[in-house]
């Protein structure tokens, strides 16, 4: 799915209100027709609805909710915000048409005095502000946002498109925004509903479609997506019937050290389960029995040091392996890096580099620039910071870690609740699958493990990078749901791993 911005999405409404063709008023009452009934789905008219309106097409939304709310028997008020002199010519109209049939449902609202006293069933519908929005709320009406959010513990509030305050394109950070519970956005998904700083505002998402004109979404390029099943389908290459395990690859899997074995057998357990044909693994000798007997189907070169892998640059000449997965509990001893220099000297291929890997790269920066081309690395949000540095909100934060990509001509997988996905081209997917249960230790090991089988079978980096997250992120989902989030462990995503194959795709 594209993720189009604020200006795009106002040129994809005027698009199809000339090509579809349909009137503005009307498009206008599709979106709010399409929210009214996920109201209904969701409240009885028991609930008494208070609908708070700006002066905008995004409060003329709210208008047409409350119209068609009370024509289907629910009990409504609609205050109406004077924060401006004018209003636009669709909320002009639909205020009438409410007035006229229902003449003692409005009010409005100048000062956070204006704000009623709600019954304790009430629901509350914020549709002040939408995606128009360019700066943050000041004066009064910022008084009324806190005052609504005040409200937040005793009533259910739903934002309508955005929850008001909230900068479509943009962090907004300190910036007063309502505090939605859920929010009923139209067609797409919008930049802002994606950074972690946002959190706090936009509570559960719904994407409701408004048939908006295909041939706008398709012919219009976007550099923001969300990946879905869609694109995963796209992706994915069903096994051939007669294929054989040199079909899938030779992966080498670098990783362990003294008392961090455990990340190592994750890796390795999880590469398998992710279809490389297959695994060799470079370890320190202490581990070669803990990974011999945790996984047999992986075969096992050992280190000459005990404790420590500082020797592996040799083996990428032993055998023909088609990529390297680096990084799991590796630690970062002085022989380490200098191996890790040697192989990037001499490996030429994409790899996967995540965890202590990725914390050598930060100690010297230098080897950065002999990561090969294609590469994925898998930071999460303090690797990144250690590796390109701190950035002032979440805005920033994603311009650098897409500059990076397009720079160094690699893949970044910054790692969180919507995971980002950066390509070298500049296009940056933001992956929805996954819960906060893989918020544990060993998920990330997973996840390299996955990578790396998937690079082993000839996908390519993006494709390895855009289906390894998801499949990572909808095994998790079918862990949390079968043994909750609190009680799943990084070793469950692996067992749900075939599961995620045979359901996500």
């Amino acid at each position: 799915m594209k993720i189009f911005t604020a200006a795009q999405i106002r040129e994809a409404d005027a698009f199809t209100i000339a090509h579809e063709p349909i009137s503005s008023p009307s498009l206008m009452e599709r979106a709010a027709g399409k929210c009214a009934a996920w109201l209904e789905d969701h409240y009885s008219p028991r609930h008494p609805i208070y609908i708070f309106c700006g002066k905008g097409n995004n409060g003329g939304d709210g208008l047409v909710i409350a119209h068609l709310l009370l024509d289907h028997g629910y009990t409504v008020s609609a205050g109406i915000l004077q924060h401006s002199s004018k209003a636009s010519a669709d909320q002009q109209l639909k205020l009438q048409a409410l007035q006229e049939h229902y003449p003692s449902v409005t009010y409005e609202i100048g000062d956070v005095s204006d704000f009623p006293v709600l019954p304790a069933n009430a629901v509350i519908i914020d549709a002040i502000f939408g995606t128009g929005m360019s700066r943050p709320i000041e004066g009064w009406v910022a008084g009324v946002v806190h005052h609504l959010n005040d409200q937040r513990q005793k009533h259910t509030i739903i934002s309508i498109d955005m929850p008001s305050g909230l900068i479509a394109d943009d962090s907004n950070r300190h910036a007063a925004v309502v505090r939605a519970h859920y929010t009923l956005s139209f067609e797409f998904y919008k930049l802002a509903f994606l950074l972690p700083e946002n959190a706090p505002y936009a509570g559960e998402v719904h994407i409701l479609p408004i048939g908006l004109h295909p041939d706008y979404i398709t012919q219009t390029p976007a550099r923001y997506h969300l990946s879905d099943k869609e694109i995963m389908r796209t992706i994915y290459r069903p096994r051939d019937p007669f294929a054989h395990k040199g079909t899938y690859g030779h992966a080498l899997l670098i990783a362990g050290s003294y008392g961090k074995m455990g990340a190592a057998v994750l890796s390795a357990k999880a590469c398998l389960r992710a279809g490389v044909g297959l695994l060799s693994c470079h370890i320190p000798q202490c581990g070669y029995d803990i990974m011999q007997i945790s996984e047999p189907c992986a075969m096992c070169i050992t280190d000459e040091d005990a404790h420590y892998n500082t020797n592996f640059h040799p083996d990428i000449n032993t055998a023909s392996y088609k990529t390297i997965g680096i990084g799991p509990g590796l630690d970062t001893q002085p022989g380490t890096a200098k191996s890790l220099e040697l192989l990037l000297d001499s490996w030429q291929r994409p790899m996967v580099i995540d965890a202590d890997a990725l914390n050598l790269l930060s100690v010297y920066p230098y080897l950065l620039y002999k990561v090969p081309a294609g590469s994925i690395l898998t930071p999460h949000p303090k690797e990144f910071e250690r590796l390109f540095g701190t950035c002032e909100n979440d805005t920033v934060r994603l311009e650098l870690l897409s500059k990076q990509a397009v720079s160094l001509q690699i893949y970044i997988i910054l790692k969180g609740r919507y995971t980002a996905i950066a390509c070298p081209d500049g296009a940056v997917y933001f992956n929805n699958t996954g819960n906060p249960g893989m918020a544990t230790g060993g998920s990330g090991d997973v996840l390299t493990g996955i990578l790396t089988g998937l690079l082993a079978q000839d996908y390519s980096p993006k494709a390895a990078a855009l289906l390894g997250v998801w499949l990572h992120g909808y095994a998790g989902d079918l862990a949390a749901a079968h043994l909750s989030q609190e009680a799943m462990t990084a070793a469950d995503i692996i067992s749900w791993l075939g599961k995620a194959f045979q359901e996500g795709i």
